[in-house]
């Protein structure tokens, strides 16, 4: 049950750090509502998988879901490029989090 909530503390994290962008600074009142909202669900979330997963490993895996779904929405949704070397950045993330979950017993 911890890597669900770890996978859904990762998701939100992705929320909040897109509508961190769409809050343009904290000037717009519902995107900087859907931010911090958002933030206390992904932290809630983290602090609750953390109970049984080591510390490493639950921080990893939760960066590395909100900065490759960050990297993906901002493709999607805010028109950020798309190269060669971007992909083979992520590629790397996601490697890395199949990795940590690998060495990770639980």
């Amino acid at each position: 049950m911890a890597w669900v909530a770890l996978f859904f503390a990762g998701l939100f994290e992705v929320v909040w750090a897109s509508a961190m962008k769409q809050s343009e600074g904290f000037t717009r009142l519902w995107p900087s509502f859907v931010t911090v909202a958002a933030m206390l669900v992904s932290f809630t979330l983290l602090a609750w998988s953390m109970r049984s997963l080591p510390l490493g490993t639950a921080y990893t895996i939760w960066t590395g879901i909100g900065a490759v779904g960050a990297f993906i929405v901002g493709i999607i949704w805010f028109g950020e490029s798309l190269s060669p070397m971007r992909i083979a950045a992520a590629v790397l993330i996601v490697s890395g989090l199949v990795l940590m979950k690998l060495a990770t017993p639980a």
